[in-house]
Parts: structure tokens; sequence; C-alpha cells
């Protein structure tokens, strides 16, 4: 797996934790009455402490749904879930308490227990079918499971977002071409209810950037830039690819309607390829600037 899939993987979870929590409470209003309802999804973990809380909550209220939907999904949501939470307890089992000192040692039994629960969610999808968990044991190394993902390309079973981004890191290095395919193959899948990956856009710029396409390096980095990615600021990108006034118009206006059209679930990537190759400063008749 390249540093650029393991990057992919965790934002991939980054983004899908950010808007798991409040779509999960409902039968209970606080983590407490959940707890006190179901003491095993509390259990083994650093509780009544300020460390690592908003992980602990979120890991909680997954145990939760997972009780609810017991698939192979919500299982791997759990052990992402676990994982997050126990990234944070790595570096809070270190931090010395001012007041309380039993809680470096609550902190370090969460710890351990982490590790447990993670190698015991591991093992329980060791054989799961669900191309989510097929790419997650490849993104943690299994070579096995990047043959068994791989051989799922062209079946119809990675038509998700997530999935296509997952397919186009194994791509990035060997195939540009294809790799800008699936990505915008994956913005086409967005229904508009769910967040842009970043390293969609982020991707499709570098490497627009890398095969100087100074016009579709500008564009995707202008659809970034009206997303609040980390991109340059519109006098640098104007700096980096220089172009007459009138294919600048034309390319915020492409990158404003990429935007809707993601927002509104009708991104096509055939609109955008030919307005791409309709720069104004390219038509019959058109003064260069």
């Amino acid at each position: 797996m390249t540093s650029s899939g393991k990057k992919t993987r965790n934002i991939l979870f980054f983004l899908s934790a950010v808007v798991f929590l409040p779509a999960c409470q409902g039968e209970f209003k606080t983590t407490d009455s959940l707890c006190a309802a179901h003491p095993e999804l509390c259990e083994g973990l650093n509780n009544n402490d300020g460390q690592c809380r908003i992980q602990r909550t979120d890991l909680i209220w997954q145990r939760y749904k997972q009780l609810k939907t017991p698939t192979d999904i919500e299982k791997l949501h759990t052990l992402e879930f676990t994982r997050s939470y126990q990234y944070c307890l790595e570096y809070a089992a270190e931090i010395e308490p001012t007041r309380y000192k039993e809680r470096k040692s609550l902190r370090a039994t969460a710890l351990i227990h982490s590790y447990d629960v993670i190698e015991q969610l591991t093992e329980e999808l060791a054989d799961s079918k669900e191309p989510e968990v097929i790419y997650d044991r490849w993104s943690q190394g299994e070579h096995k499971a990047k043959e068994e993902f791989l051989k799922l390309e062209g079946t119809g079973q990675l038509q998700t977002p997530e999935l296509q981004l997952a397919l186009a890191s194994f791509y990035t290095d060997i195939d540009k071409a294809k790799t800008r395919q699936l990505l915008l193959r994956a913005l086409e899948l967005y229904q508009g209810k769910s967040k842009v990956k970043p390293d969609i856009i982020l991707t499709l710029a570098t490497q627009a950037h890398q095969e100087d396409n100074k016009s579709e390096a500008y564009l995707w980095s202008r659809v970034g830039s009206l997303m609040g990615l980390p991109v340059a600021s519109p006098e640098t990108l104007l700096r980096l690819y220089p172009m007459p006034q009138q294919d600048k118009s034309h390319l915020d206006s492409l990158a404003d309607s990429i935007i809707q059209s993601i927002s509104s679930g009708h991104f096509n990537r055939v609109s955008v390829e030919k307005n791409l190759t309709a720069l104004p400063s390219q038509q019959p008749g058109q003064p260069s600037s």
C-alpha cells in the first residue's frame, strides 16, 4: 500500500467520523444515559476523563450503532473509531494529571484494552467480502487484500465515491489517465448529500499541474479554493497559470458550475471535458488576449 493510499484511507475515515454522531442520537439523549442502559458499550474506556472525550464519545455511539445493526460495515466503522480513540490515548497516556493521579492508570488500562478490541475486530473481519473491509485490510498492509480489492474492479461493486478514490490511489503512480477518470467518476457518484473527499479535488489539481495542463490545474485549484481546501490564493494561481482574462472568466464560471453540480448530485465529467476544450482564446476568430 502506498503512502498516498494510507493518507487517503485516513481522510476517508476522518470525514465520515465528522458527520456520524448527530445521526445516531435518538433513543438516548446523552452518552451517560446510553451507558446506563448499555454498560457493556462503555466498558474498558477512560470514562469521566477529559482526555480523548470526543473520540471516546464517538466510539460509544458507534458501538451502539453496531449493536443495532450488526453488519460487517458497522463492525468496520467500530474498528475505525477504536483506532482513532487508541491514537488519542497513546498521547493522553503520557500526560501527567495535575489533580486526579489515578486517571493516568485509567488511560493506560484503556489503551491496552483498545489494542485487544482492535485485534478482536480485525480477526472477525478477516474473511469479510465487503469491498470497504477488503480495502481497509489492504490499507493495513495485507497484500492478499490488495489483490482481492483490485479483482473487484469492473464488477460494479466499487461504485461509490470512497471506493473509486481508493481504486484511484492504486493507479496514481502507474496510470495518470486512469487515475483522472476514476476521480471524475467518483465526483459523478455523489448524490448531493455527502461532503466531497478533499483528496479527489487536490489530486486532480496536482496531477494537472504535474502534466503542465495549466487550464485544468487552474480549474481544479479554483474548485478546491471554493470548497475551502488548502490551495494557492487566486493571485498565486494567476501567477502559476497565466492566461487570457476571457479564459480565466470561463474557468471561474466552470468551477462555480462544478460546485453546484456536485452539490445537486448532477456532476457530469463529459460536460466538464467539453468545457475544458472550449476555452474562448482557442476558438476560431478569437483574439489571444
